[in-house]
């Protein structure tokens, strides 16, 4: 059979065709479509000022134009009135981050040459510039006293030369010289090739000014830094071993002057120390991090100490889940944090005796693709906080609360000129028994509009990449367009998936691909058994760890009618040495390197198994993925052709891991996915 039949070529184009689609009242009550991709908004990096009054964030749009997600500030007040913009047009700001006295917002943005900080009055709106340099600045951080803000950014060295060419004549075209590569790390997914440099600290005055460097070194200060409280000295977490390039997980907390004198190092053990956030009294360092064993998961923990590093002690140790993003209140008797439980994420607070306080739940919202967990809060005044807040059938708004007040409320409906007026998918949470061992598994299934339970459809089984992430009940545009297609959709938290305790997480450490597959068929068993699903119409896909299990299924059962294998690993040894970040997966995932266990990468290799597979399946990846380079999925696809397995390569030009960062890309997949499984369905067999 052809690779491009007309029902491909067509599902393939339809990504270009709606950006011309309008929305509009003719639309009302139909099942979310692609050309509601462009149409989607979502709230992210939410602030709360000193008063506990007003709510800064994130604006996303679609640009459908440029084909680009776009980011504006905007504000709303903690009761929900005085919601405006601050920054209009097509921005795509990051790293916003408030003055101490609320009055002036500090963000990054782009000029002619790169993106610069600039300087925003919160009440005229002044702007002004503060920077114009070469290399993009992160981790803004405003000074107590108002005066500087701390970033970090690039400082590049001259690479290696081997050699020397001759003299190029004047006007000669030459070919661009020799790369000479020397480091581990050499390229990141996402951002191409590395550029030659570390990340240091500086410092910019607030009224503008020249930068100044605070660190210096070979070595990379980007774990997250944070000002003491009387303005004189940072806390910067960084990766200053000798062994920093093969074990990069490994940072320390150091105290940093601001007037140039020694660092200090705070923190010294085997693991990393990040995020580091300190009491407004100025006597105390929170952060998190964990003891490094060498595990596949590792959860986060909570740590305090003294802000000259003695009377370090961990938090809530028998909180077991992975803490993230603490936060000190205004009068610093506690800390907010978040973490994820059971598919869902929660926002909490602890006081410095180890007491838990559960404050919030249903963060997130701000994964577009798939139902990821994903979210970001803010503490303010008075204990007042802001999240994202989302759900299946909503990305992310801002919601607030207070800490000891009468609930929650959002304060914005982004999507609710869209969303309002589509009939989503219902999404409703199972719980499986595993057949591998008896263990639950939680589920969720997608029920596609105009459900009827006296009626049997083609289901799909979407897995989670990772393998050490969740899904959960959140906003997917990817599966609410499968649903809107006719089909159940069944996602999973097979063993290994994070929010349900360190051990579950390492149930696959040294074992992935394997019984998380028993989890996956138990689910798929469940839904079956409830009888609305025709267990001759199955199809199964999944991205990156998704991938690898997808390869797996298909190797291990012919039961599903067609598979699509989306950025995949397919031989763990080639994965290892190819990846962007090959010390990192060495160290963690494998008990030895792939020359000293080539039979163990390989029996985990879903590559492996290709001589039993039948089911009709295709590849899609990013043309520069460099996490799970395209290679692997060109060693799968060639594979099955010489087998004479129905196959197609699907390639996503210049997109990296993240196919669908890109609107148009989002749907290009999603249309591919259907097209295939529609060829292979109970009409196109």
């Amino acid at each position: 059979m052809p690779v491009a039949t007309r029902a491909f070529r067509t599902a393939l184009a339809f990504c270009a065709a709606a950006l011309a689609l309008p929305v509009d009242a003719a639309t009302a009550g139909k099942p979310f479509a692609p050309a509601d991709v462009f149409g989607l908004a979502y709230a992210s990096d939410p602030i709360v000022d000193p008063a506990g009054e007003r709510v800064y964030y994130l604006r996303h749009t679609m640009d459908a134009l440029k084909d680009r997600r776009r980011a504006n500030l905007w504000t709303v007040g903690a009761d929900g009135s005085g919601h405006r913009p601050l920054t209009t047009g097509p921005r795509s700001l990051s790293n916003p981050a408030l003055s101490p006295d609320g009055r002036r917002i500090a963000y990054v943005d782009a000029d002619d040459v790169g993106r610069q900080i600039f300087v925003q009055w919160v009440e005229g709106g002044e702007r002004a510039q503060l920077t114009r340099v070469a290399h993009t600045p992160r981790r803004l951080a405003w000074s107590p006293d108002g005066r500087w803000l701390a970033f970090t950014m690039l400082v590049p060295y001259e690479p290696t030369v081997l050699g020397e060419l001759p003299a190029k004549p004047e006007g000669a075209e030459w070919a661009p010289p020799p790369v000479i590569v020397e480091r581990s790390v050499f390229r990141n997914d996402g951002t191409g090739p590395r550029p030659y440099g570390f990340q240091h600290v500086f410092v910019i005055p607030a009224e503008g000014g020249s930068p100044r460097q605070l660190t210096r070194g070979d070595y990379e200060h980007d774990g997250g830094l944070a000002w003491t409280a009387d303005s004189q000295a940072l806390i910067v977490s960084a990766n200053r071993g000798e062994d920093w390039e093969t074990n990069p997980a490994n940072t320390d907390l150091f105290h940093v002057p601001l007037d140039g004198g020694a660092m200090t190092r705070l923190t010294d053990r085997e693991g990393p120390d990040s995020g580091p956030v300190v009491s407004p009294d100025g006597k105390a360092v929170a952060w998190t991090g964990w003891d490094d064993r060498r595990l596949g998961y590792h959860r986060s923990r909570l740590y305090v100490m003294g802000l000259d590093g003695s009377g370090r002690r961990e938090l809530l140790p028998d909180l077991d889940r992975a803490i993230e993003a603490p936060r000190w209140s205004a009068d610093g008797k506690r800390l907010f944090f978040r973490y994820d439980d059971r598919g869902d994420t929660v926002l909490a607070a602890t006081d410095l005796a180890g007491g838990l306080e559960q404050l919030a739940a249903g963060l997130g919202g701000t994964t577009i693709g798939r139902p990821y967990a994903g979210a970001a809060f803010a503490v303010g005044g008075g204990d007042r906080f802001a999240y994202t807040a989302g759900d299946t059938a909503r990305p992310a708004d801002i919601a607030v609360g207070r800490r000891g007040g009468d609930g929650v409320r959002k304060v914005t409906a982004l999507n609710e000129n869209l969303l309002g007026h589509r009939e989503l998918a219902r999404v409703e949470e199972r719980w499986v028994t595993s057949g591998a061992d008896g263990r639950d598994i939680q589920a969720w299934v997608a029920l596609p509009p105009g459900f009827d339970p006296s009626k049997q459809y083609p289901m799909i089984l979407e897995i989670h990449g990772g393998p050490f992430t969740n899904y959960g009940f959140r906003f997917s545009a990817e599966v609410q367009l499968y649903a809107a297609q006719g089909y159940v959709v069944l996602y999973v938290n097979p063993r290994g998936s994070t929010s349900y305790g360190e051990d579950f997480g390492n149930l696959i450490h040294h074992a992935y691909p394997g019984r998380d597959y028993d989890d996956l068929m138990a689910a798929v068993d469940a839904v079956i058994d409830e009888g609305y699903v025709d267990p001759e119409q199955l199809f199964v896909t999944g991205g990156s760890g998704g991938g690898v299990l997808t390869a797996w299924i298909v190797g291990k059962t012919d039961r599903f009618r067609a598979a699509v294998v989306a950025k995949p690993v397919i031989n763990w040894a080639s994965f290892v040495l190819t990846a962007d970040m090959a010390p990192y997966f060495a160290r963690y995932w494998f008990p030895a390197m792939p020359w000293e266990d080539p039979e163990g990468y390989w029996a985990r290799s879903p590559l492996s198994l290709v001589g039993n597979v039948t089911t009709p399946t295709m590849l899609l990846t990013g043309e520069a993925d460099l996490r799970t380079p395209i290679s692997e999925s060109e060693q799968y696809y060639q594979a099955l052709k010489l087998r004479g397995v129905e196959t197609a390569l699907v390639r996503m030009p210049g997109a990296f891991h993240s196919i669908a960062k890109r609107p148009s890309q989002l749907a290009g997949k999603v249309a591919a996915v259907l097209a295939w499984f529609e060829r292979y369905g109970a009409d196109g067999s």
